[in-house]
């Protein structure tokens, strides 16, 4: 976790701008208005406020409603483990990192060719997941391809409840979805303490430009009436279904993100949101949405201060790479963006992993993130700048042609002042590095997963936990013709 009271920070915006961007964001939902496609979102609406054309399904938000709804959004989110102990604190400028989610292929480790993921593969995800001290949380990182469609998002959630204690970041594909995943978490925290001690939080995603699906507008009504986090994921592209400017794609986000705030809102005054998504450029060359792109890592960190601006915990996808291998590209792309992502204090940053525009999976990438990640969080803590740490009469007591390394004040200070990388980050010379075999970090990733996942064994569930949760999710699948 970053310490917000000594850590550098990078912005994009002035204050000015941020207002400019609030008003015209306010504006647009007032004069041109949202589609929500569910009657539901609609009534509430039109109960406190708001003018809604039924036929149309299109609500205009008074800026007043969005004034007041802001004001009931809860500042901090603290996150539980699967036993109900603190680990997140979802807040101010502090930063945690999960893997990318919903991948619907995986990179092969052998032949470094996509395919389809299938169980073990997530099972081996979330295993090694749980093994990452840089990664915070987990994710519903792969859409396995060995079960039914109509029931991936809640066999997700199964798999990583079963595989790992940390916190979960996931999401439903449909209605019905929510509350059987809603049903599982109730099992392993207790229904009693589903909204007081969350483990998960679910994204819910609108459709730019300006449209919420009846599915995901469903699912954030859901989500409030719970009590359970929602990460409200705006994702316009920038001149595709949004403007080319980025501030004109901030501009949409804000709107966008706001609608869903309100819906939260007034679904359940005090519903716990996150200011998150997951916008990208539009490249016009070719046709593509590069997650990787520096100007996609701009908006991300710039409306990464707009919800800084309205008090609220903040996400992005911000990090990941649109490489197709784990190569120099996957390592450059990712590194920025998650160097800028904690500079920018976005307090949860989902992508370690993440290959080929936010369809692919690598195990290999995951470790490799892992310390890139662990690199972003030392640079986000800053420089210590006690007289301690300036060191000054350890310098006149050395003196001239001295040395350092065994005084006590480097056994204190170099502990705390580096970050120490796993053999994943290369840092010996090159005769030890020939005589290690020459190997490259992809060699060394591959290496590290291999032994993570043969030595690595999670905490198992509580066993009255374990039978609860497999009988639930038993009756879930069964009833979609999934045997587990």
């Amino acid at each position: 976790m970053v310490e917000p009271s000594s850590r550098p920070r990078i912005r994009f915006l002035s204050e000015e701008t941020i207002e400019k961007i609030h008003l015209s964001a306010t504006r647009i939902l007032e004069k041109t208005g949202v589609m929500y496609n569910n009657q539901t979102a609609l009534e509430l609406l039109a109960q406190n406020g708001a003018t809604v054309d039924f036929e149309r399904k299109i609500a205009k938000i008074p800026s007043s409603l969005v004034e007041e709804k802001l004001k009931e959004a809860p500042s901090k989110i603290t996150l539980h483990d699967r036993d109900g102990r603190q680990t997140l604190h979802v807040e101010k400028d502090n930063v945690y990192f999960n893997p990318g989610s919903t991948a619907i292929n995986i990179l092969d480790s052998e032949t470094s060719e996509l395919r389809k993921p299938v169980t073990r593969d997530l099972e081996d995800f979330v295993r090694l997941t749980d093994a990452l001290n840089n990664m915070h949380a987990q994710s519903t990182a792969l859409v396995v391809s060995d079960v039914p469609e109509a029931i991936v998002d809640r066999y997700r959630l199964y798999v990583v409840l079963k595989g790992s204690k940390k916190p979960v970041v996931t999401g439903a594909f449909t209605v019905e979805g929510l509350h059987d995943m809603k049903q599982m978490l109730s099992a392993v925290v207790g229904e009693d303490k589903l909204s007081e001690k969350p483990l998960a939080v679910f994204d819910v995603c609108p459709s730019p430009p300006l449209m919420w699906s009846y599915i995901t507008s469903q699912n954030l009504i859901d989500c409030a009436q719970y009590g359970i986090p929602a990460e409200i994921v705006s994702m316009p592209l920038s001149g595709a279904t949004g403007p080319a400017s980025l501030a004109g794609t901030i501009v949409l986000h804000t709107a966008e993100t706001l609608s869903g705030i309100v819906l939260a809102q007034l679904s359940n005054p005090g519903a716990p949101v996150i200011y998150g998504g997951s916008p990208a450029v539009f490249d016009m060359k070719y046709g593509t949405t590069p997650m990787g792109a520096i100007e996609t890592i701009m908006i991300d960190c710039a409306y990464g201060e707009m919800g800084k601006h309205y008090g609220l915990p903040t996400h992005a996808y911000i990090g990941l790479s649109d490489s197709k291998l784990v190569d120099a590209q996957a390592g450059f792309e990712s590194g920025i963006g998650l160097v800028m992502g904690a500079l920018a204090g976005i307090n949860i940053i989902s992508s370690a992993g993440m290959l080929d525009f936010e369809s692919c999976q690598s195990l290999e990438k995951l470790v490799i993130d892992n310390e890139l990640c662990g690199m972003a969080l030392r640079i986000a803590r800053g420089i210590d700048e006690s007289d301690e740490s300036l060191a000054v009469s350890l310098i006149e007591e050395i003196g001239s042609g001295g040395h350092y390394l065994t005084t006590r004040h480097t056994l204190d200070w170099f502990t705390k002042e580096q970050y120490m990388p796993s053999a994943i980050i290369d840092r010996m010379d090159r005769k030890a590095w020939k005589e290690r075999g020459s190997k490259n970090s992809f060699q060394r990733a591959r290496e590290a997963v291999q032994k993570i996942l043969q030595e690595h064994r999670p905490e198992p569930l509580a066993p009255d936990v374990e039978k609860q949760l497999t009988g639930i999710g038993k009756a879930i699948f069964e009833k979609n013709g999934v045997r587990i």
